[in-house]
């Protein structure tokens, strides 16, 4: 019997193909010191876009011209909700109860009055939308996030942040639907596409941008700063393209100035130019 690939498959393959993809960096090249293994970063990266071009922008586009917006709306808001208990439960290990009760209200009140969490009556109902994830729990509790990594298909991350992404993988319910590849595609591949359709307002950005990779490492790890510190930590209003004469990215304030909650889809304000990273089967 012909078994299609899983989301996990695919994540191994492109890991091993992105084992061979470093890059030779120029001799005169300023390193950043929070990116220590830039060379090998780079070549992750080079392949995940090539990836991204090659599939999910295509993909994505397309979503965004046929599905009218409403429907679009609707699946940003149900996978929004599925991610919510994962929401309380850091909010709760980092001690903000007060967000903890209201992502409990939000998740009770979208499952039940919003049809399984397609619409967003909570919101209306005065119940702000928050944003954590174990990778933030740790850096709350004094954990350094470490070196800078471009992970295959997941994109940016930190040495932290990727090791986070494994406590948050169980804190999603979807994490345990059984293991059916029917089910699996059914909720990864919508949420992987709403994802990748919202950050195209982005994309022109990262076309013109002389060094796309450094506007999207910079930008992750000013996000991320600002999202440990609570907002302590502001990020600069523009992003600057290194090798570009030290000239302000194009669209830098967009880019650089992390929203005040997240949205991962994920009818949503664009955030920081992350690439999507596609939930569990």
């Amino acid at each position: 019997m012909f078994n299609i690939v899983s989301p996990r498959a695919a994540l191994a393959i492109a890991a091993a193909l992105c084992l061979s993809a470093c890059v030779t960096l120029p001799p005169n090249h300023v390193r950043n010191p929070q990116d220590p293994w830039e060379s090998w970063n780079r070549g992750v990266y080079r392949v995940n876009d090539k990836l991204d071009r090659a599939v999910a922008l295509p993909v994505a586009k397309a979503y965004v011209h046929h599905v009218p917006e409403g429907i679009r709306t609707s699946v940003t808001n149900f996978f929004a909700n599925v991610s919510t208990p994962g929401v309380m439960v850091n909010d709760a290990l980092e001690g903000k109860f007060k967000h903890a009760g209201s992502d409990l209200g939000r998740f009770l009140m979208n499952t039940l009055v919003g049809f399984g969490g397609l619409f967003d009556p909570a919101s209306s109902a005065g119940l702000e939308r928050n944003f954590a994830d174990f990778g933030l729990t740790l850096g709350h509790w004094g954990v350094h996030q470490g070196p800078f990594f471009e992970l295959p298909i997941l994109g940016p991350s930190t040495v932290r942040d990727g090791l986070g992404k494994i406590p948050d993988y169980y804190l999603r319910p979807t994490s345990y639907i059984p293991d059916d590849w029917v089910v699996g595609y059914v909720l990864w591949l919508p949420a992987a596409i709403d994802t990748r359709a919202a950050l195209l307002p982005l994309q022109p950005t990262l076309d013109q941008a002389f060094d796309p990779y450094a506007v999207i490492r910079d930008a992750y790890l000013s996000r991320r700063a600002y999202l440990v510190s609570d907002g302590k930590i502001s990020p600069s209003n523009e992003l600057v393209d290194p090798d570009a004469d030290q000239s302000p990215a194009p669209g830098g304030p967009s880019i650089a100035t992390p929203p005040n909650q997240a949205s991962p889809g994920p009818g949503a304000a664009p955030q920081a130019p992350q690439p999507p990273q596609p939930p569990p089967p």
